[in-house]
């Protein structure tokens, strides 16, 4: 089993999961943060096609499980060098991917087939406020050139929004805390629409399932039961305090995991190949206590 990057959030969760399982797991990162004890550590910059396959030497993998690409060209490099040195390529791909859709049925994989993707190469993929502007494009086009290899065995997990855990990283939950507690306005578009969202836990076990599994193609990969900021912000108040106060605005900026649009997906093929999500409620609450340290500090 070979992970690409996973030094982090639910990235060190799946390497836990894999070891835990006696998995051999190869992790494969530039060195800038060390990997889990048990593991092989293989340092390689993967949008340099030489250092990865120099890293590699001449290992084959069961598994691949690729935690940061997030262009088409890092797709290209690697679809290239694992070709037939794995029996399988999970690429953890996002709901982002859905960033053009607006509906108010929970959206299906197919309403993004990879094959019909146009896939641009020689866009500026190495300058980091176009990858972060584009990151729903990117990762779009990533799944495209998997998709068009022909005879790879590629999986695309869509994760959708991820909460909990007190490494949380983003900062999100963080942010509406501090204007609840401070009175502040809360920006959201008018019209503010629900998205679907995971816990960390759970896309953890999802990918680690999927590892194990054989099916191809892009999955969702979300809890059932889509929220809408409110219901986010009311477990916040539940948790630490404070209220809501929301200002609805028609340009500028918001606030996050607020949208002018509806992309929530629909997780059934995952239910129908065997995973059964939870329902955000089972967890909501959990998931902003970890955050928010209010389950350590025994609230």
């Amino acid at each position: 089993m070979c992970v690409i990057g996973g030094s982090r959030y639910f990235g060190k969760r799946l390497i836990s999961r894999l070891l835990a399982a006696g998995d051999r797991v190869t992790v494969v990162n530039r060195g800038s943060s060390a990997p889990p004890d048990g593991v092989l550590h293989l340092v390689a910059d993967r949008n340099d096609e030489s250092s990865l396959r120099n890293a590699l030497g001449d290992r084959t993998f069961d598994v691949v499980v690729d935690q940061v690409c997030y262009t088409p060209r890092q797709a290209d490099i690697a679809r290239r060098v694992f070709d037939g040195r794995t029996g399988r390529y999970v690429l953890t791909s996002t709901v982002e991917v859905y960033e053009y859709e607006d509906s108010d049925a929970p959206v299906r994989e197919d309403a993004v087939d990879p094959h019909t993707v146009a896939v641009d190469l020689d866009a500026p993929w190495d300058d980091p406020d176009h990858r972060e502007a584009h990151y729903g494009e990117g990762k779009r086009q990533a799944e495209a050139v998997l998709a068009a290899a022909p005879g790879f065995p590629w999986v695309s997990v869509r994760t959708a929004h991820v909460l909990g855990g007190a490494d949380d990283f983003t900062g999100r939950v963080e942010h509406y805390a501090t204007r609840m507690r401070e009175g502040r306005a809360i920006r959201v578009p008018v019209g503010n629409r629900p998205a679907t969202y995971v816990h960390v836990e759970e896309i953890a076990d999802f990918l680690f399932w999927t590892a194990g599994q054989e099916f191809t193609g892009p999955v969702n990969a979300n809890s059932s039961g889509p929220l809408v900021t409110a219901e986010i912000c009311e477990a916040i108040g539940r948790v630490s305090g404070g209220r809501a106060e929301f200002a609805a605005v028609e340009v500028g900026a918001y606030s996050p995991f607020s949208f002018a649009r509806s992309y929530g997906m629909d997780n059934a093929r995952a239910a129908r190949l065997g995973f059964s999500f939870s329902h955000t409620s089972d967890w909501l609450e959990r998931a902003v206590a970890e955050t928010l340290g209010a389950l350590e500090d025994g609230k």
